[in-house]
């Protein structure tokens, strides 16, 4: 059996349907009395729902949260945040919301109450993001883990089928390359299989019918623990692909995620032939890469880079980008081979696999 180290970090988590009835008494375990709403422009109202939920504990709302968190909207909500004396976040949304609550607490460690409305799995680590001069950083901190999540399916029912399924196709990402992280270890591929497997089994039923609450519950469910594989280990060549292609030329995040799981899958297959097992076994097919992008495609998702606005002039600067600092994968990176990767990417081929 494989040597390993396994540090957990757990936030509490409330799951269930109607689960959001418990948001006053989870902002009071926090101690929290002067709480900042975040969200993106087109949650407002949700974000008012959840103000009246907690009434005089809401300090107010800040509802400018944008995809790959702009370094000028982190700062403008860090000075929201501190003029109004807020001593919590409470982040209704996706992953930009998410990444906008951690943006604050890097800097101010006030603790973030998470309310996932997507299958993005943001709130379930330490990761954060912010976006500077055309280029998106990461890093890890325990200071952005949310210390509470709030799970509740009825929430996602606005969520429309297309970002449901992007956004549920993301997910996956994060159990894909979790089970081939150098750091994976037993627990988090326990946890990655049985996300993936859900996610599989629970987006076909959402296309089959999207106001299906179990469908909702069985997708959360596996975002859930999808997240929790990405905020344990380490990510490979998929998530530093994503981030150079969203944070360099503002490419929507989840689609460009399901664009590009599958090619990353076949780039790493000959080098990780047991993750590939895993993932192809959760999913219910022979092959992983050829298996997620079917199923994207049977799911009428997007497949190829140039639907998502990328220029394909584009590609060579961003396979440099990629070659820098790049993360650890099982596979070498090489330049000729990953070009030939976004160039399938771009046309929306099926993942062509091993080349060289």
């Amino acid at each position: 059996m494989q040597a390993f180290t396994y540090t957990s970090a757990a936030a509490r988590v409330i799951f269930g349907h109607g689960s959001l009835q418990h948001l006053v008494r989870e902002t009071e375990l926090l101690g929290a009395q002067r709480a900042l709403v975040l969200c993106t422009p087109g949650q407002r109202a949700e974000a008012e729902r959840v103000a009246a939920l907690i009434g005089a504990r809401c300090a107010g709302i800040f509802d400018q949260a944008v995809m790959h968190v702009p370094i000028e909207t982190a700062r403008h909500a860090r000075e929201v945040a501190r003029a109004l004396g807020a001593d919590c976040a409470i982040a209704i949304g996706g992953g930009s919301t998410m990444g906008l609550g951690k943006a604050i607490a890097l800097e101010s460690e006030l603790p973030i109450l998470a309310i996932p409305t997507t299958y993005a799995g943001s709130e379930m680590t330490p990761i954060y993001g912010l976006t500077e001069a055309g280029r998106k950083k990461t890093g890890r901190d325990a200071r952005v883990l949310p210390r509470t999540v709030i799970y509740d399916p009825a929430l996602s029912l606005g969520l429309p089928l297309d970002l449901s399924v992007t956004s549920g196709i993301n997910a996956m990402a994060h159990a894909a390359e979790g089970l081939y992280a150098p750091d994976a270890n037993p627990i988090m591929s326990l946890l990655a299989e049985e996300g993936l497997r859900a996610l599989a089994e629970g987006l076909p039923q959402l296309a089959a019918r999207a106001d299906d609450i179990d469908a909702r519950s069985r997708c959360l469910y596996g975002a859930w623990l999808c997240g929790t594989v990405l905020g344990n280990v380490g990510m490979s060549l998929h998530h530093k692909l994503c981030h150079t292609l969203g944070g360099s030329y503002n490419l929507p995040h989840a689609q460009t995620h399901t664009v590009i799981l599958p090619h990353a899958l076949a780039y790493n297959a000959a080098a990780a032939p047991q993750a590939m097992q895993r993932i192809a076994r959760a999913l219910g097919v022979e092959d992983a890469a050829q298996g997620v992008y079917a199923l994207a495609r049977a799911l009428h998702a997007p497949l190829s880079l140039k639907e998502l606005g990328m220029p394909y002039e584009a590609l060579a600067q961003c396979t440099e980008i990629a070659l820098q600092n790049a993360y650890a994968n099982p596979r070498p990176l090489q330049r000729e081979a990953l070009h030939a990767l976004l160039e399938d990417a771009w046309h929306g081929r099926p993942p062509a696999g091993g080349r060289d």
